[in-house]
C-alpha cells in the first residue's frame, strides 16, 4: 500500500443497518446523522480498499446549490463530471452535486473533520462568491452500482442570493445553472445520486413557486 495513500472517513455498514436499513433518499437525516456522526466506529482507512469493500460506507457530503430567479423556479447548478482526479466511474455524467470525501487531514485541527472537509471540497471544485443560507436534506444510498455500494451521501441544500457560482477544475466540465423544468427533461443524463436528490428535493407535484419553500 503506497505511504502517501488517502485515508478517508467511513462507516461501518451494520451501524447504519441497525438504526434502520435503508435505499434510495432518506428524509429522516436526524435520525441517521447524529448516530453516525457521534459512533466510536468512524474511522479512517485508506481510500482504495474501502472502494471495493461495501462492509464500511464512506460518507460524502453533497452539495446542491440552488438559485431563485426572477421567474420563481428554482435553478440548481449541474455540470458534467470530467476525468480529472474524481470519481471515474461517474465520468461523463451529469451532476447536481458538489463534494467528496473527508480526509484524514481534515481531522487535523480542532474543527469537526466532517465540516472541513465538506468546506473543502467546495473551495476544491468551485468558486462560490454568494451568500447563502444551509439546509441538510437527506441521505442517499444506491446499491444498484459499485459506487454507490460503498459511499453514504449526506445531501445539503445551500440556497444563494445570487448565481455566482463557477467550476474550478476541469473535473466539473460545463458548469452553469439549470431551471428545475429542465433538470427533470435531462433526468437520464444524471448520475443515479442526482436523480434521487432532483425527485426527493423538486417532485414533481410541488408548486415550482413554492419549492424552495418546501
Amino acid at each position: 500500500m503506497p505511504a502517501h495513500e488517502e485515508h478517508v472517513l467511513v462507516i461501518p455498514a451494520s451501524v447504519i443497518d441497525s438504526i434502520g436499513a435503508f435505499e434510495g433518499f432518506e428524509t429522516d437525516i436526524e435520525r441517521y446523522l447524529d448516530k453516525i456522526l457521534s459512533s466510536d466506529q468512524l474511522s479512517y482507512q485508506p481510500r482504495g480498499a474501502m472502494e471495493v469493500d461495501p462492509s464500511f460506507k464512506q460518507l460524502i457530503p453533497y452539495v446542491v446549490l440552488e438559485w431563485q430567479g426572477e421567474s420563481g423556479e428554482p435553478q440548481v447548478f449541474t455540470y458534467t463530471r470530467g476525468g480529472g482526479g474524481g470519481e471515474k466511474r461517474l465520468h461523463a455524467k451529469r451532476s447536481i452535486g458538489i463534494g467528496g470525501h473527508i480526509s484524514q487531514e481534515d481531522a487535523s485541527g480542532s474543527e469537526d473533520a466532517y465540516q472541513v472537509g465538506m468546506r473543502r471540497e467546495l473551495e476544491e471544485e468551485i468558486h462560490l462568491e454568494s451568500k447563502y443560507t444551509e439546509t441538510q436534506e437527506g441521505l442517499i444510498y444506491d446499491p444498484s452500482n459499485e459506487v454507490g455500494q460503498v459511499h453514504l451521501g449526506v445531501v445539503h441544500r445551500f440556497r444563494l442570493a445570487e448565481p455566482k457560482v463557477s467550476s474550478r477544475e476541469d473535473d466539473l466540465a460545463e458548469g452553469g445553472f439549470v431551471p428545475v423544468s429542465e433538470l427533470r427533461q435531462q433526468r437520464d443524463q444524471l448520475e443515479t445520486w442526482s436523480q434521487l436528490a432532483l425527485d426527493a428535493l423538486y417532485p414533481q407535484s410541488a408548486n415550482p413557486h413554492s419549492a424552495t419553500n418546501a
